[in-house]
């Protein structure tokens, strides 16, 4: 069995409603829901959450909402870990038990569909316990400045303040879409940082970590963009 995780509490702060807020004409919880579906690499499509009204636009939208995500895992100092390791021990406690988890964010409106059968289909032809997808910075990290109280500008990796950039190693990121996973590496709270994992590399184009105001409307942007681009 395969199952999709859509992690959706109610309690966004910096952005409020972030999860059922409309964007590009659907709640953005849609888009995740959507994008799982379509790759119908999926047995079952759960949205957790402990809100009445994400829960009511999650089923809205095709997702199943089994169970009420309990309050101790819906603060802000939850991580993603546990909130998976629930909905995997819930659906063994029902008699269902997944091989392969995937944890889709509920922000995550560029999300492709093949990207996540690409990822799962590279993941177990590795035998990994993860993988996830990643974008590679603009700029080479090793070039990165720090600036002090008074503006005053200095190198984290003085060593490398003459290196030519395309010298120097490409370095990525966590594109903060989705994470696959054996069902045990969740259960067991190995980090998909730490543990054996592999990646796939996004298009920059295709990734914006939504948290602030300004990361909204770049994400807006890009989907308008490729809406345009997918009509040409």
């Amino acid at each position: 069995m395969r199952l999709a995780v859509i992690p959706a509490r109610g309690g966004s702060k910096r952005i409020p409603r972030k999860n059922i807020r409309l964007f590009g004409g659907k709640p953005m919880i849609a888009w995740s829901i959507e994008a799982a579906i379509a790759s119908g690499c999926f047995d079952r499509v759960v949205v957790s959450t402990d809100d009445p009204e994400i829960s009511a636009v999650a089923r809205e939208w095709g997702g199943l909402v089994p169970f009420s995500r309990p309050a101790a895992l819906a603060d802000d100092h939850t991580g993603i870990m546990p909130v998976v390791r629930h909905a995997i021990e819930w659906h063994v406690d029902q008699g269902l038990n997944p091989e392969h988890v995937c944890c889709i964010y509920p922000t995550a409106p560029l999300l492709e569909p093949s990207v996540l059968t690409d990822a799962y289909e590279r993941m177990v032809r590795s035998g990994s316990d993860f993988c996830f997808g990643v974008a590679s910075y603009g700029h080479p990290i090793q070039r990165a400045l720090r600036l002090d109280a008074k503006g005053g500008v200095s190198m984290f990796s003085t060593e490398h303040s003459l290196t030519r950039s395309q010298d120097l190693e490409p370095a990525f990121h966590d594109a903060g879409q989705f994470c696959w996973g054996t069902s045990a590496a969740f259960v067991d709270g190995r980090s998909p940082f730490l543990q054996k994992s592999v990646a796939v590399v996004l298009p920059r184009h295709r990734v914006v970590d939504i948290d602030t105001p300004e990361d909204w409307l770049l994400a807006e942007a890009l989907h308008m963009a490729l809406a345009l681009k997918a009509e040409t």
